[in-house]
Order: structure tokens, then C-alpha cells, then sequence
């Protein structure tokens, strides 16, 4: 009986499969250090126990992207270690703040297969939940991967595509229990900008870029566990390992501090696209475009809905092509929501 772990081809997947991930992991406060250390992370609530103390949680919590990643790793070896790429999301939700100490694992199912007409590869939807020491549930979120298939005389299977919310409405989202930003410190934060200065449709250019260094997309996704052989092994991707596409969406969610320093905790993730593949040596820039906005009815806090575009040194506000296709040059297209003071 063979030790070692091939990983799951897109064969080996059937709706209602249920994947109990390996390796829960207690995350500390070195976890915050090392993320503050590879993105130029800013935001305060993520940065000072008083400045969450004063918004009315007990400590800083585990950056919300930070969460996202520890419960990804645990994923890859059962879900994405034969992926081609990660496609994209909907459906996440962070219904608890993580915290130091907490013990984090993963639990998968899959909700979708369809088969590519090339008849190598085949798309497999997963719907991921983080739990924590106490079986709670702190984040949970859909993905969709393009996986290898093994055996290419393998019937293809039925095909199922999971019916998914374009985007998550405001009673969708969890508030932190006791956050108030009713006496909130703007000057702390670093910009005055509220959630009603905001506006639907208006844009922001964050103006700053991150050249991506190899030693430092190689140290996350270590740090994260991610085991994907697209982020690690040259002979599986010749043309240069690929930068793991959570790296530049921390990337670009630091870069839009400069802009959006208030919107401070990510609970709704709509929908993202992986456009075109990074790799080092790119320099990803970001923008913004304001989607949507809400009340909450929590005490100061707003949210907003948010478009985060990355790109490798593109011009901002350039999406789409006159094709409708992507512009090579963007990376990213993530819709996610925000919390803000009012």
C-alpha cells in the first residue's frame, strides 16, 4: 500500500463528498507579525489591541485575509494540489474574529464537477468552512479549481454547477458581537474619510505598487502551508512558479489602505477572479470602485461593498477589453464587503 499522498485528480471527485482536512493550527501572535511582514498591512483594528479594545473587541484579532489563508492551506493537498489554477469565489462569509491562540481547521464539500470539453481537465466547486477549537464556525466560502485528470479514458462525470449568490446582501453579513465604532479615532486610523463621504460608483486609485520578490511569495505560501505544485516545483510550470493568488489579494487589500485606511474588517467576499497568472518580478498596483453601501444597524458601522482590482503596473480604472475579456495586465477582480465607521 503506497505511503505517499498523489493528491485527488478531478476523477477522484463526486458531489457530496465531504474532505475533513489535516493538521489544525494554533495561530498566535507571530502568525500577525510575519503577515505584517510580507504586505505592507496597515489597517489599525489589525494592528493595536487599544484601538480594538476602544471599538469594543477584547484584542486585535488575526488579520481577516490571515484567517482566510490558514483555513485555504489546510484545503490544497485534498482539493487544489493537481490544480491547473484557482478560479475563483463566492459565497465567503467571516462570522467570527480569530484570535490568538485559536486552533484553526478545515472541512470541504464538494457541491460541483464539470468535466472541460478538452477532456484533461475538469472544474471542481467546494464550499470550505474554518472552524475553531470550540467547533464554530469562523469563515466559510466557495471556490472553484481546474484540476488534472489522471486517467483520460476516465468517463466524464454528471455534470453539476452549484446555483450561487451573485452577492451577498447586507442581512447575509455577521457583525463582530460588541463592535462599535461609535467613538471611533479617525487620527489613529490615518485617514478621515467615513462611510458617508463614500459614494456608489465613485473610484480610488491607490496610487502605491509592490514589486512581487520570489524569496517572499515562497515564504507565504509556506507560512500558509500551501502545498499547490504550481507555487513550488519549476518542472510542473516551466514558464516560473506561480505567485499563489491569495498573496496578491493580500497584496492588493494592503495596497487600498491608501484610500480606504477605515474600511477595516473584510466580512463578505462576493465574488474574485484570478484574471491572468502573477509571477516575480511583477509589480502589482491596485484601485477600487465603491459597488454598493449599507447600515448595519450596529452601533457606527457601515458597510460598504467594494471592488478590488489588482494589476501589474496597469493603468486604473481599465477593467475589460472592448472584447469583454480581461485586460492582460489585471490580476485580480475581487468584490467583497467591508465594515466602516459612519
Amino acid at each position: 500500500m503506497a505511503k505517499t499522498n498523489p493528491g485527488r485528480f478531478f476523477e477522484d471527485y463526486e458531489v457530496g463528498q465531504v474532505l475533513h482536512h489535516a493538521v489544525p493550527r494554533t495561530v498566535t501572535t507571530g502568525e500577525r507579525a510575519l503577515y505584517h511582514a510580507l504586505y505592507p498591512a496597515r489597517h489599525a483594528l489589525y494592528s493595536s489591541d487599544t484601538f480594538a479594545q476602544a471599538s469594543g473587541l477584547p484584542q486585535s484579532p488575526v488579520d481577516d485575509l490571515a484567517a482566510f489563508h490558514v483555513v485555504f492551506g489546510k484545503t490544497v493537498p485534498d482539493v487544489s494540489l493537481n490544480a491547473v489554477a484557482n478560479l475563483g469565489y463566492a459565497e465567503g462569509r467571516w462570522l467570527k474574529p480569530v484570535y490568538p491562540g485559536d486552533t484553526l481547521r478545515s472541512v470541504s464539500e464538494v457541491i460541483g464537477v464539470k468535466q472541460n470539453s478538452n477532456g484533461k481537465t475538469g472544474v471542481v466547486w467546494v464550499r470550505t468552512k474554518g472552524l475553531n477549537q470550540r467547533d464554530e464556525v469562523v469563515l466559510d466560502y466557495v471556490r472553484w479549481v481546474m484540476v488534472r485528470k489522471s486517467n483520460l479514458d476516465t468517463p466524464a462525470p454528471d455534470t453539476v454547477v452549484p446555483d450561487l449568490k451573485q452577492a451577498l446582501s447586507i442581512d447575509d453579513l455577521v457583525i463582530p458581537q460588541g463592535l462599535d465604532f461609535s467613538d471611533y479615532d479617525f487620527a489613529l486610523a490615518g485617514e478621515p474619510h467615513r462611510w458617508g463621504d463614500y459614494e456608489v460608483g465613485e473610484t480610488i486609485d491607490h496610487v502605491d505598487g509592490v514589486t512581487v520578490e520570489e524569496a517572499e511569495h515562497m515564504l507565504a505560501t509556506r507560512l500558509w502551508q500551501n502545498t499547490a505544485k504550481v507555487h513550488f516545483d519549476l518542472t510542473f510550470r516551466p514558464e516560473g512558479r506561480l505567485i499563489y493568488g491569495g498573496h496578491v489579494i493580500s497584496m492588493a487589500r494592503a495596497l487600498s489602505f491608501n484610500g480606504l485606511a477605515n474600511a477595516q474588517m473584510i466580512v463578505g467576499l462576493n465574488g474574485g477572479a484570478h484574471a491572468n497568472p502573477c509571477f516575480a518580478g511583477d509589480t502589482i498596483k491596485a484601485w477600487s470602485e465603491v459597488l454598493d453601501k449599507a447600515e448595519t444597524g450596529v452601533p457606527g458601522v457601515g458597510a460598504l461593498r467594494l471592488r478590488l482590482v489588482a494589476t501589474k503596473g496597469g493603468a486604473p480604472f481599465e477593467l475589460r477589453g472592448p472584447e469583454g475579456k480581461y485586460k492582460a495586465d489585471v490580476l485580480l477582480d475581487l468584490d467583497y464587503w467591508a465594515l466602516m465607521p459612519i
